[in-house]
């Protein structure tokens, strides 16, 4: 999967593997690794392939400026560059940048294009099966691409109406809600998954309507603190 990390030689040689190396001992996301890594072969291969050990702060301020100036890239996206090259000098190479000096951008943050409740609904009408669910836990529940499709059964709380979001951004952990419209969908989910159909446990258990079969497998928690999700509203 595009989220697990690749393995790397125990005795890395090649400097990337080195710097990934370096990175994961730091316990950084995949995902900054592979930002990291992006940026410091953009870095790399600015300056005609030097070997960063023989650059410094001059040759990091003419990249950060050529960023701003050249590529016009984004505030946040220049910030992602710098903090890329200070973790490279000061985490891997163990060099002191010293004071930096270059061009910041000046492209102006612009505000988010969000949908309404009802757009967020309609969109997510046009969808099915598993893509729906991924696409209805991150607008219900607040999650992000990853943490959607990363979900396990033991993140999943019925009893406390709950999500379980483990090792997320900055490696925590969090509790988030789980709209009572995916119940449902979640629970035949964890049963596909497990190789039962819930009409055959339905049938076991002897229950004319499906729904007493779903009070029984699980019982029905409350929202906490009174804070419900946009799904069920």
């Amino acid at each position: 999967m595009d989220d697990i990390p690749p393995p790397l030689p125990a005795n890395p040689v090649r400097f990337m593997d080195q710097f990934r190396a370096c990175v994961r001992t730091r316990h950084l996301a995949y995902r900054t690794e592979k930002t990291y890594c992006g940026w410091v072969k953009d870095f790399i291969y600015f300056h005609q392939k030097r070997h960063p050990q023989e650059m410094g702060a001059i040759e990091v301020d003419a990249w950060l400026s050529y960023l701003a100036n050249q590529r016009n890239v984004a505030i946040n996206t220049q910030k992602t560059a710098l903090n890329a090259i200070v973790f490279l000098y000061k985490h891997f190479l163990h060099k002191d940048l010293g004071q930096l000096a270059f061009t910041r951008t000046n492209k102006g943050r612009r505000l988010p294009t969000v949908f309404s409740h009802d757009e967020a609904m309609r969109v997510l009408g046009f969808m099915e099966g598993d893509h729906k669910l991924v696409a209805s836990l991150m607008y219900g529940s607040g999650l992000r691409v990853m943490e959607s499709v990363r979900l396990r059964v033991q993140d999943v709380d019925f009893s406390q109406q709950c999500l379980i979001i483990r090792e997320a951004k900055g490696d925590k952990c969090r509790r988030t809600l789980l709209p009572k419209a995916l119940l449902e969908a979640l629970r035949i989910q964890i049963f596909l998954r497990a190789g039962t159909d819930i009409r055959n446990i339905q049938e076991l258990l002897g229950h004319n309507d499906i729904s007493t079969t779903m009070i029984y497998t699980h019982v029905i928690g409350i929202h906490e603190r009174n804070v419900s999700s946009p799904l069920d509203r």
